[in-house]
């Protein structure tokens, strides 16, 4: 007897959603749920772009204010210092430690202020305004060790990881470059004073800063074309959520089709109900039967107080029958009238001639009859 093999097929079967393979693209629903969940394309090398960049040139515009407040500080730190009777007095001492947090608030004040704008401004420009408090919220699947071993070993784990060792590898050639292309300047700084060595040094770091700030910038650019071609393979969907979440927004189709037969059948009864006053039947003769109402003393013009076709049609004529209702025929007016004219509205003033003909010589036929 031959042994069989028993082979787990589930494993090689590529992951789809409920109702088969996310093919399609997420509905305006779903992206708004997501983004009130905080899944939204957002990289993280747009702010370290932004922040670097921005950091380095407030640097260079601010460093004459900080040396200045700086070098007013080690003065004044150096006067204290020779005012030796009143060094270890308590107030003296409180009065000089809210000097020095002060000077130190107004020295970093301007990099702050940088800070807070460009962070701001950089997932500003990523995702645009609508806070949410969603992402705050604690997720306890994330506490799934199982799940951390998944993410750890993941795709993205792996695009995060050589785009770090990419990182690394451009800024050290920058470095590298910069040192090259200044190294015969650098061989001067024995012959320079302290301050043109740090001015030398501050000026050297500066533009080696910016340009890992402009290849930062192509970096982010590149990157966040990822994170948006990523969210979009997480967001799409099955053919089966789409139907599910049309449902859930627009009702079930049957109910909804249900919903409407009672409302015909409830309109149908009151058109009914409404015929017997009816002055007119204006009919095809076999396919259109409307019904024509009009009220002398309210001063409007005729109205259409029933239409209907083919088994309609015969239903309004059956009941103007039993209610000795008159029926003409007049086929493009019966026609016109059904296809124009809703119930309950009144009849266009180009049809008002026709119309008052066919009243007119009702009227007469009553009046005779009568």
């Amino acid at each position: 007897m031959s042994e069989r093999l028993h082979y787990q097929l589930q494993f090689f079967a590529s992951k789809e959603g409920p109702g088969g393979e996310k093919t399609e693209k997420a509905t305006p629903r779903k992206r708004e749920k997501a983004r009130e969940e905080g899944q939204v394309a957002r990289s993280t090398e747009v702010n370290t772009a932004f922040m670097f960049i921005f950091m380095f040139l407030g640097i260079r515009l601010f460093a004459p204010y900080v040396y200045s407040e700086l070098l007013k500080v080690f003065r004044d730190s150096y006067k204290m210092f020779t005012m030796g009777e009143n060094l270890f007095q308590v107030d003296y001492m409180s009065r000089w430690g809210a000097y020095i947090v002060q000077k130190i608030i107004l020295i970093l004040a301007p990099f702050l202020i940088i800070t807070t704008i460009v962070g701001i401004g950089a997932n500003l420009t990523q995702v645009g305004w609508k806070p949410s408090t969603k992402p705050l919220k604690p997720k306890w699947n994330r506490m799934n060790p199982i799940e951390g071993f998944k993410r750890l070993f993941s795709m993205k784990s792996l695009v995060e990881l050589l785009k770090s060792l990419f990182k690394l590898i451009i800024i050290g050639i920058i470095i590298y470059s910069s040192i090259i292309k200044n190294q015969d300047s650098i061989y001067l700084l024995y012959d320079m004073t302290i301050l043109q060595i740090a001015s030398y040094i501050g000026n050297l770091a500066i533009d080696m800063a910016l340009r890992v700030g402009i290849f930062f910038v192509f970096l982010a650019i590149a990157d966040f074309a990822y994170q948006k071609y990523e969210l979009e393979q997480n967001l799409k969907m099955t053919k089966q959520e789409i139907k599910e979440e049309y449902k859930m927004q627009e009702g079930n189709p049957e109910i909804k089709g249900k919903i409407r037969q009672k409302m015909r059948e409830m309109a149908m009864r009151r058109m009914m109900q409404d015929l017997p006053q009816a002055d007119v039947i204006i009919t095809n003769p076999t396919h259109f039967a409307i019904a024509i109402k009009y009220d002398v003393g309210a001063g409007q013009a005729p109205i259409v107080i029933a239409k209907g076709m083919n088994l309609i049609a015969q239903k309004i004529k059956e009941v103007a029958k039993e209610n000795e209702i008159e029926i003409v025929e007049n086929k493009p007016l019966a026609r016109t009238l059904y296809y124009t004219v809703e119930i309950g509205q009144e009849i266009p003033p180009e049809l008002y001639q026709v119309v008052a003909e066919i009243l007119a010589w009702v009227y007469q036929f009553k009046n005779k009859n009568g």
